[in-house]
């Protein structure tokens, strides 16, 4: 049966280390950025937020053309005639009444 010990804390500390320094010489071994490669990142970001821009624009408009004819539509209700007076119902009684005697 192993102890619980096993291995011991100084080799556990060792191997960690061991596995650190194997990260860093990879990290180390990489071939540097391309900056053509960086440069074309930076403008097909540049084309995506701009793309981005516009269409935001575009909706932004068109919301604000939306509100334009809602506020075209109110205004145009608001147009609608006064209700008649009493005098106006009053004439147009008589009217229909006279047109109805006639008929007779």
């Amino acid at each position: 049966m192993k102890s619980y010990k096993d291995p011991s804390f100084q080799d556990r500390v060792g191997r960690a280390a061991e596995a650190k320094q194997k990260a860093l010489d990879n990290l180390r071994s990489k071939p540097p950025m391309d900056e053509a490669a960086v440069a074309e990142r930076v403008a097909a970001r540049l084309k995506r937020d701009t793309d981005e821009a516009g269409k935001r624009a575009a909706k932004k408009a068109a919301e604000q053309s939306a509100k334009e004819a809602k506020a075209e539509a109110a205004a145009a209700s608001a147009a609608v005639p006064a209700p008649p007076t009493e005098a106006e119902k009053k004439m147009a009684r008589d009217a229909r009444y006279a047109a109805r005697k006639n008929r007779q």
